[in-house]
């Protein structure tokens, strides 16, 4: 079988199988079945897998390549996990339209995930000296439960993380912050003005703030990710029509930039806050760090970026471009654990839409460009 037929046949199988976490979608599948294939399929092409599983039924999968010894280690990274399905149709039913493998996760990222198995099989065949390791990891699109138990076990010299990138090489992404402010007023009937206080009308002052905030971050930017951005995602207040609110919980994130720290953030929504005080010295306010996820940028001047940008050019007949995404991937948690790191996958379209579909001509693509990283370092 030609690896454009493996590519097709593999990717189309694991979109066959319902993954969609349950940490997004009450009831959904999770990952316990796709892990199990990942292993029986590992075993099959003569590797070796390894199931992790802190987190009872989120299960992720190591599986290696062993190389004679001697050689480097190279890390391929791909999430088993999707998000939900509602409003598709037979999402879990792979179509192939010409180029494009339609269904859920077909691009975000199961294509991903079928490149660096196939490439990790090559490994064998190839007799490399060093490793060549797969993490399947769980939970991407919530918590990244899987890669951060993988990373607790498995060490690398490199990693690649196949998540859909347009066959541009991705040195750099945002990261991002969320947060709640909370601010308390008096909750009382709506005929005694005298006794009640507004929490969502104090919250104004803060919420323009947020916008002004927002707009000074434009003159602070990243070469290759733009600029920074703050926005209210959700507000919280009130009981009913006839009733002053005594609380209201705004929710912001903030998409940060590499160099951004938590406490830069911190000290941004402290003052969101001072300008709710300056309105109101006697405003009663909290806030809350609920969720942390760094920036991620690789040296441009990283082997792992010249050796996959090398790789992919003998492929692709050109260079791909050095590019940054906007969103946030598991390339931060590896790069932190201090393994240069990169991005590199197919093109499609619909992650998190209703209409998903991969280039099975572009994953081929992938998975050479992978094969011969490999090769590079590992050898």
């Amino acid at each position: 079988m030609s690896l454009h037929a493996d590519v097709s046949e593999l990717t189309s199988r694991l979109v066959a199988i319902d993954s969609v976490n349950p940490s997004l979608v009450r009831g959904g599948a999770g990952e316990a079945e796709i892990a199990g294939f990942v292993v029986e399929w590992a075993h099959a092409a003569g590797l070796e897998a390894d199931v992790l599983e802190a987190t009872p039924g989120r299960p992720s999968v190591v599986v290696r390549a062993r190389g004679a010894g001697g050689g480097r280690t190279l890390l391929l990274c791909a999430h088993t996990d999707t998000v939900g399905v509602a409003g598709m149709d037979a999402p879990h039913t792979p179509r192939l339209e010409g180029d494009r493998l339609h269904g859920r996760g077909a691009y975000d990222m199961k294509a991903g995930l079928a490149s660096a198995l196939l490439a990790c099989r090559e490994a064998v065949a190839a007799g490399l000296s060093g490793d060549v390791v797969v993490a399947a990891v769980a939970d991407e699109e919530h918590a990244s439960l899987g890669v951060q138990e993988v990373l607790a076990a498995v060490g690398a010299d490199a990693a690649i993380v196949t998540e859909p990138t347009e066959l541009e090489l991705i040195v750099a992404h945002k990261g991002f912050v969320w947060a709640e402010i909370e601010v308390t007023g008096r909750a009382a009937h709506g005929s005694r003005p005298l006794l009640g206080m507004d929490a969502i009308v104090k919250t104004g002052p803060i919420l323009t703030a947020l916008g002004a905030l927002d707009d000074a971050l434009r003159e602070h930017t990243h070469p290759l990710l733009g600029r920074g951005s703050v926005h209210a995602s959700l507000i919280e207040g009130g009981a009913e029509m006839s009733s002053y609110p005594g609380r209201c919980v705004l929710g912001l994130e903030r998409r940060t930039l590499p160099g951004e720290t938590i406490e830069d953030i911190e000290a941004e929504v402290e003052s969101l806050i001072a300008a709710g005080r300056a309105a109101d010295p006697g405003l009663e306010v909290a806030q809350r760090t609920l969720l942390v996820r760094e920036p991620f940028e690789v040296p441009l001047g990283a082997e792992i970026v010249h050796t996959v940008r090398h790789a992919a050019a003998e492929v692709l007949g050109s260079a791909p471009a050095l590019a940054g995404a906007p969103y946030w991937a598991d390339a931060a948690f590896i790069a932190a654990a201090g393994i240069p790191t990169v991005m590199f996958g197919a093109r499609g379209e619909g992650a998190h839409a209703v209409e998903e579909w991969v280039s099975v001509d572009d994953t081929v693509t992938v998975t050479h460009a992978l094969v011969r990283t490999a090769q590079r370092l590992c050898g």
